[in-house]
This record gives C-alpha cells, structure tokens and sequence, in this order.
C-alpha cells in the first residue's frame, strides 16, 4: 500500500541564538536520531527548531521575541530538507522589534500560510496532556493544525473566520458602548461567518470519520485491551445552519459582545468506556490515548499528502512504561515511518532499545 510514498527528510540544521544555544550544527540520520544528555541542556530545543522549519513557529513558546537567546538581538534557524529527491533550504530568522523573516531558497514568503504543509511533522511531547486537561483551544488547534497540514483551503477559511469573528466582535462591543443596534451592519458579518464557520465544521466533521478509526487501531496496539476509546465532535451550532444558529444566539451575544457560538467555540470529547477520560482515565490509559491520538496523526497526514512526516518523540521513555516504550520503538523503526527524532537522558537506555533495531540510526551526546 505504502510503495509509492514519497521520501523526505531533513539533511542539515543551524542555529543561531535559538532559545539556549549560541550555535549549532548537525548532519542527520534518514531513518533515527535522538539527543541524550541530561534534563535542562537543550535537547527539546533542537526539537522545537525542527518544528519552527515546518510550522514557521515553536510548539512550546508561539511569542518568537522570546525565543531569542538572552541578550542576543536575533535567533536564527535553517535547515536543508531533501524532498523527492530535491534539496530545499529553509530559513527563518527574528529579531527583536521585528517582523519575522520566513524563507524557501532564499525567496520570502508573502504570506506564513503558504509553507504549512510543506514539510509535515508530528510531535509527541510531555506537553501533549494539555490536550486531556487544558480548554477546548488546545483541543481546536490540535484539530486544526493536523487538517491545515494537507487542506489549504481549510487554512486559508480558517484564517479569513478569525478575521471576520473579530470584526463582528468588535461591533457587537460598539453596540454595547454606544447604546445602539444595526442589524444590517451586523448581517454583513454573519454572512461571511456563516460561509467559513459551516466549511470549517463540515470538514472537521469529514476529517473525524476517517481519523477514528485509525485512532481505534493505534490504542489497541499500544494498551493490548479490549477497552473502548472515542473521540466526538462537540458541535455548537447543532443540527441547526449556522446562520440560524447566529440568529438564535443574538440577544446573548449583545449581552456578553462577542460571538459565543460557531468553531471557535467547538471542542473534542475524548471518552474511554464512554467516560470522560480526563476523569475515569488511569494515567496508563491517558498515556496510550494521548500517544495514539498522535500515531493517528501520523498515519493521516502520511495517507492525504502521500508522504512520511517527520516524527519527533520528545522524552518519550519517562512518560511510558517500559513495554508501551518498547512497543513504540517497534512501531516507528518499521517501514510505515520515516526520519524520527528522540529526546532521552539515559544514552546506555537508548542505545540498548536502539540496538535492537536494524535502522539506520545517529545518536548525539551533549
């Protein structure tokens, strides 16, 4: 089934003035490369500036200014990627008081957006339990940083949404403030809100009906049960148009001045034995679904773009026992994945767990 996907990998990287490091500079393995050293020395920095070439941002500080070195007056990363077989350069650099600079070859973009997607990527991080416990944004953006990755489209709809939400949201506060109402003003807005808000939950929906499924298959591998798993999509606007949804919501809306229904307010329900996770889920069981949710990632993501994203694990060991660890070992070291990068601080760990596979492999001690 898989004969046909496409390769990609990251080559090269270099940084400047990223987060703890003055420089770096490595040459990387197609297959595993992990970092091992102790806690607090920048291993998951590395990580992050892999993830910054492919997001154009951090996944653990999104505000760049701070992640420049202390006292330094700019940070900079660059990697060289080889996809089908073509080498491509990425360049992206902030300095402080600054608009970011985002580069393919040496040539900027005009807009972020259009680099999403390029060179897919999945992380696994201890971070990733904020999915279970933190609000339903952490939940919205980690459905929509996985369909952004293979639907432009979806990007650029849910661009334009935030846009007109915010728009509508400020004259709802102007109605308030100034003691009036225009509901032909206001009809401009949800016109347009209507249009993006009923795509983007359309597709979320559609997206939900093939991720399931595989979800369902990586939670069965990783917790060898028979326990059922879920994941539901908690639609605002029901079964109602959005626009109707709008109407209905108005006189709260003009009570609170913003917009309190559509995606932005949406969210995920994770389930086990249809529980709430979050409250009848053992930490073991929390673990396999947070682990299969990102697997499942994975698998789609390689699935729509007809290529192997990169993986990266990071501190995965400390967060599993020994067999789940063992058993995510197996899976990312088989054919179905390509270039992975870990994170552990144990180097005679991983280099025994590491040893037992046949890949190709690189090991960084710091």
């Amino acid at each position: 089934m898989y004969f046909c996907v496409k390769l990609m990998y990251l080559q090269q990287l270099s940084l400047l003035n990223f987060k703890n490091y003055t420089s770096f500079e490595a040459n990387f393995s197609q297959k595993i490369n992990c970092f091992v050293g102790n806690n607090g020395i920048g291993k998951t920095n590395l990580l992050d500036a892999i993830y910054y070439l492919s997001f154009c941002k951090s996944y653990f500080n999104t505000i760049d200014s701070q992640n420049i070195k202390h006292d330094e007056p700019f940070f900079m990363i660059q990697g060289v990627f080889n996809k089908h077989y073509e080498d491509i350069e990425v360049h992206c650099s902030v300095k402080r008081n600054q608009k970011k600079v985002f580069k393919k070859n040496k040539k900027e973009y005009n807009r972020l957006s259009e680099h999403i997607g390029l060179f897919p990527l999945v992380m696994i991080s201890p971070n990733d339990s904020e999915l279970i416990y933190d609000s339903s944004e952490v939940r919205r953006k980690f459905l929509d940083g996985i369909i952004s990755q293979y639907d432009k489209t979806y990007l650029d709809n849910l661009i334009n949404y935030q846009s007109v939400l915010k728009q509508r949201n400020a004259l709802l506060k102007s109605f308030f403030e100034n003691r009036n109402f225009d509901g032909e003003s206001l009809d401009v807005w949800d016109e347009q809100l209507s249009f993006y808000g009923s795509n983007i939950i359309e597709v979320r929906l559609q997206f939900l009906k093939q991720f399931i499924p595989l979800f369902n298959k990586f939670y069965q591998f990783l917790s060898n049960s028979n326990e059922v798993v879920n994941l539901e999509y908690a639609n605002s606007v029901g079964d109602k148009s959005f626009k109707q949804a709008l109407m209905i919501c108005l006189p709260r809306d003009r009570a609170v001045h913003y917009t309190t229904v559509g995606p932005h307010k949406d969210d995920l329900e994770f389930t086990i034995s249809n529980f709430p996770l979050k409250k009848f889920g053992s930490q073991g069981q929390q673990k396999s679904y947070l682990l299969a949710l990102k697997l499942a990632q994975f698998e789609f993501i390689k699935e729509q773009k007809n290529t192997k994203p990169l993986l990266l694990l990071d501190d995965i060991y400390d967060k599993l026992d020994e067999a789940r660890f063992s058993k995510l070992i197996e899976l990312v070291s088989a054919d179905n994945f390509g270039q992975v990068f870990i994170t552990d601080t144990h180097p005679e760990r991983i280099e025994k767990v590491l040893n037992e596979t046949l890949e190709e492999k690189k090991i960084f001690k710091f």
